[in-house]
């Protein structure tokens, strides 16, 4: 798994305060975290926290602000082919989730997380749209539609690893786990379940069901 580059203009210590809250976010939740102890995790006084943020919902919505970026950014560095081939939106998300494999997890058990998970919907959206200019049978459903549905697939892993650690045999934040799971997406993004036909088939039955 490559690592998250830092930001080099994101040295301060309202990045490690920042830094802080998403270990503490992650490790103990939202509401039992406190500022507290996220001044002490980044080495600053509770006063330099509350003047940088203001509040721990402020705290977290920064949190969420600086997700949505590196996967921004990370997205940009797949499209421009500074990443591996056959590296996408999803690609980055998990680059940038394994860094923050804790935070995300617990973000979105707990209804949270909003900023990343609608920009990894807008950066699918524009992904999925520029793959469809190369295909002869348009999708039935928006690029937005695939992408949401999409996005929310790649983050269920990040949720439920625990479970899909225990049924691999292995944990998927070590390497081995990781490049098992990277061969598993390839495998079923490009071996579709299903045919032409049965995909036609399947679409003619929910639009009779549309008309009925």
């Amino acid at each position: 798994m490559p690592p998250v580059d830092p930001d080099p203009d994101d040295l301060t210590a309202r990045a490690r305060i920042r830094d802080a809250a998403m270990e503490h976010f992650g490790n103990y939740g939202f509401e039992r975290a406190t500022i507290r102890g996220i001044a002490e995790t980044a080495g600053v006084s509770l006063g330099l926290v509350r003047h940088h943020f203001g509040s721990k919902q402020a705290l977290r919505e920064a949190c969420d602000a600086h997700l949505a970026q590196v996967i921004h950014r990370l997205s940009d560095q797949v499209r421009s082919g500074a990443e591996p081939e056959g590296g996408s939106y999803v690609a980055a998300a998990r680059v940038a989730g394994a860094h923050y494999q804790a935070y995300l997890a617990r973000a979105l058990v707990e209804g949270g997380a909003a900023p990343v998970f609608d920009e990894m919907v807008d950066l699918g959206t524009q992904w999925h749209a520029d793959l469809d200019q190369a295909q002869t049978d348009p999708p039935s459903a928006s690029p937005r539609v695939r992408a949401a549905v999409h996005t929310a697939m790649a983050l269920s892993l990040t949720v439920l690893q625990e479970h899909v650690s225990r049924a691999i045999g292995v944990d998927v934040m070590s390497p081995e786990g990781d490049n098992l799971v990277a061969r598993a997406l390839i495998d079923l993004y490009s071996r579709p379940l299903l045919n032409k036909d049965d995909a036609k088939k399947a679409l003619d039955t929910i639009e009779r069901h549309e008309k009925s």
